[in-house]
């Protein structure tokens, strides 16, 4: 048996906090100090003195990075992107597809199943995708290729989920569309729901998380926003004591008071960081695609011929040094959004989100700037 324990750092906890404390570790998961005494084999002890001990992070919106996308519908792809993902302390993600017709999404789907039976300690655990489109309002499409919207379809769902076996986590829908309504009440004990790309107005939104809805996608981003006689689908989350909402903190999609606004009125248990980077994330300036559009990439900012915001170019670990270092986020506040509300939202909490005797060994060890030191994937370094 492979022992591991790590000592002398700053543990984040379950509640937020951080503490001095030891993590004990037997083969691929986090033990109890007893289990770990009781335990017998070759023991290894990292010091982790002056240094922050945080679980490794969830990122369940983004959709590609060094080159490669979910929708390119291939295993490799979504090995580069694994690969890439765990080099930046991100251990676990549920990859985003975009607006496309049926028959790509089938070939997604395919090269996710595929994926996911296979076992690679360098890359993040590959936990399922996130259906961005096609059941979205033209009005709101954002960076989504117009051309494949589509109503909501339960049957087009349930054909996904048995081609992927059952990797489908999360899917986005415009609550205000045909069919909508009836789609949340159908799917919602089985997948995550959330609202996204949407027109809808406070009464509507309301609804549609009365029927099972639990989260806003990408929030402020593609959808009406909160004011004082219209508050839109983020007043209808903020109303709901259960519902979650997404933030992209890249420093180019939200302004820094927003961010702060946004924890003050949902509290940092109903925030979940994303990244949404695109296939150009890792890499340099230049001319990429997002859901067959051309878009152009120059420093933190990436947009389609319009001028439209399409996804960042960061990945969820800047996303968290940009919320603490220039929004004025709390470390643990941060760490819980980025680790622990995203785990939970997509039914991994039992596996990953927390240093929690039982879970995986999925570590991160950070300077006091937030710098990588190491990452532990199952309990093996990454070098």
């Amino acid at each position: 048996m492979a022992l591991k324990k790590i000592i002398n750092g700053l543990v984040f906890q379950e509640d937020g906090s951080f503490v001095t404390k030891t993590v004990y570790i037997c083969d691929e998961k986090i033990v109890s100090e007893e289990d770990y005494r009781n335990a017998s084999g070759e023991e290894t002890v990292i010091d982790a003195a002056g240094h922050y001990v945080i679980p490794g992070l969830t990122d369940i919106h983004f959709h590609g990075c060094m080159g490669s996308d979910c929708c390119d519908g291939t295993v490799e792809a979504l090995r580069t992107i694994a690969h890439y993902e765990l080099s930046q302390g991100i251990t676990s993600i549920t990859p985003a597809t975009m607006t496309m017709p049926e028959e790509v999404l089938t070939q997604i789907c395919c090269a996710a199943k595929d994926f996911s039976e296979q076992a690679d300690v360098d890359a993040a655990d590959f936990c399922g995708l996130y259906m961005e489109g096609p059941f979205i309002n033209a009005a709101k499409k954002g960076a989504q290729n117009g051309k494949y919207i589509a109503l909501a379809d339960t049957a087009m769902l349930n054909r996904l989920q048995e081609v992927s076996n059952g990797m489908l986590r999360t899917v986005a829908i415009a609550p205000e569309t045909e069919g909508a309504l009836e789609f949340i009440r159908e799917n919602s004990s089985c997948v995550n729901i959330s609202i996204a790309h949407t027109t809808a107005d406070y009464d509507t939104a309301k609804e549609a998380i009365a029927c099972g809805a639990s989260q806003l996608t990408h929030t402020y981003n593609a959808m009406p926003p909160f004011t004082h006689r219209a508050p839109g689908p983020i007043g209808a989350a903020a109303d709901d004591s259960h519902c979650m909402a997404e933030l992209i903190c890249d420093g180019i999609h939200i302004h820094p008071v927003v961010v702060r606004t946004t924890f003050k009125i949902f509290g940092d248990d109903r925030i979940i960081l994303i990244s949404d980077s695109m296939r150009a994330a890792g890499l340099d300036d230049g001319q990429y695609d997002l859901g067959g559009q051309n878009v152009t990439v120059k420093g933190n900012l990436a947009v389609l011929e319009d001028g439209t915001i399409a996804g960042s170019v960061t990945n969820l670990m800047n996303c968290v040094r940009t919320a603490v270092h220039d929004m004025g986020i709390p470390l643990a506040s941060a760490i819980k959004c980025a680790a622990v509300n995203p785990a939970k939202a997509v039914g991994i909490y039992e596996h990953y989100g927390s240093l929690t005797p039982g879970k995986y060994a999925n570590i991160v060890i950070l300077n006091d700037n937030l710098e990588l030191k190491m990452v532990f994937h199952r309990a093996s370094l990454i070098e």
